[in-house]
């Protein structure tokens, strides 16, 4: 059987380190565990991938328990997957993790829920908003389809969470403690999810390239070059960034030159300005 080394020992590394977090001064360990939920997340990404194993069960159990206390691993590995269909990428019904509403739907709301979303479409009010209003979406709609693989995957994720929690206490980390953390992960992976699609008429215009190789790229394995993983879903983390150096005139041409430098830049940018609008402007029902 075939095992990644690279992500294997990330997976291990992530681990001590939350372990390390719970035994950190409150001051420390609240951040630094928020950054490794964060991590633990990108690490949930690459085993729906397929990675660091063949086998999805091997790889479910390397990352299965529920840190960020949210979305169910296999919510997550569906979704996900379904998001994969590139040919729907953004469009408000049949993509799982778009951003945009259908333009009449947006129009039914209450003013106070299209402020709020408008202001989520900003950087700032994704940091702040986009966990709760993210959550909020993504329960009503799984609460419409609740049987089957749905009902499955939050029955197997509320034990879940309640072993996380009891193993945080007997850590020493008050439950109030840890949600902070695992709020600041959603945030910090919001920063990720912010830029990572737009609406285009073309499939590969709609995904995004962000040269940064920072900390951010590491918390988020590198899906900064994203049209690159959408066009290579199956190539790990690691191998990304050779990947798109080796193609970068073709990824670029492909993507419509949709790129930012690093986070910083899309930070300047959008951060108390909207990327986006919340209907989705080239959809119709």
């Amino acid at each position: 059987m075939r095992v990644e080394a690279p992500t294997l020992a990330l997976i291990a590394a992530c681990y001590a380190g939350i372990a390390l977090s719970f035994m950190a001064p409150l001051w420390l360990g609240v951040p630094a565990l928020g950054v490794l939920i964060a991590l633990h997340a990108s690490l949930q990404h690459e085993a729906i991938h397929g990675h660091p194993t063949k086998s999805p069960w091997i790889n479910a159990l390397l990352v299965w328990p529920p840190l960020t206390l949210m979305i169910p691993y296999l919510r997550f590995y569906d979704t996900h997957l379904a998001h994969h269909r590139d040919v729907r990428l953004t469009d408000p019904f049949d993509d799982p993790e778009s951003n945009f509403l259908d333009a009449t739907e947006f129009e039914r709301l209450p003013r106070a829920a299209q402020a709020a979303l408008r202001a989520n479409n900003t950087l700032l009010g994704r940091l702040v908003l986009g966990p709760v209003i993210g959550q909020v979406m993504f329960m009503i709609c799984d609460a419409r389809q609740f049987s089957g693989r749905v009902a499955l995957g939050w029955l197997l994720h509320l034990p879940a969470v309640a072993l996380v929690l009891w193993g945080g206490q007997l850590a020493g980390m008050p439950l109030w403690a840890y949600a902070i953390a695992a709020y600041l992960s959603l945030s910090i992976l919001k920063i990720r999810t912010f830029c990572e699609h737009q609406a285009h008429e073309q499939c590969a215009g709609r995904s995004v390239i962000i040269e940064d190789r920072g900390p951010l790229a590491i918390i988020f394995l590198n899906n900064n070059l994203h049209v690159v993983h959408h066009l290579h879903p199956n190539v790990p983390w690691y191998d990304l960034p050779a990947q798109f150096r080796a193609g970068r005139a073709k990824y670029l041409k492909m993507n419509g030159e949709y790129r930012f430098s690093s986070y910083a830049e899309v930070f300047r940018r959008y951060f108390m300005s909207a990327k986006d609008p919340v209907a989705h402007p080239l959809w119709r029902r």
